[in-house]
């Protein structure tokens, strides 16, 4: 089981990133925009820039739903590999069985 810190952590990088994600768009577009003027797009990557970083997408970690575990996470099952294959010998996963049956 991860650290409850770590994984609280990572729930407050997700409400920052859903709360700042149209402002942070907005400001990503207009930056990479060929129309707009240059002083217009270094606005808007200063204004990008006093963003908080944890508002970042990239900041944020993927994490087991079951146990919080950060690493051998499979996106397909929101699950690591130890928690995936736990569940799926017990038979919860459907449509999952052992390979070498």
């Amino acid at each position: 089981m991860a650290k409850k810190s770590a994984i609280a952590r990572n729930n407050k990088r997700m409400r920052m990133v859903s709360k700042y994600m149209d402002l942070r768009t907005e400001l990503k577009s207009i930056a990479n925009d060929s129309k707009v003027s240059f002083e217009d797009k270094m606005e808007a990557r200063k204004k990008l820039a006093l963003l908080p970083k944890n508002s970042s997408p990239v900041r944020v970690r993927n994490r087991c739903q079951k146990t919080g575990r950060p690493r051998g996470y499979m996106r397909f099952f929101g699950l690591s590999r130890i928690s995936m294959r736990e569940l799926a010998l017990k038979g919860h996963l459907p449509g999952i069985r052992k390979g070498s049956l």
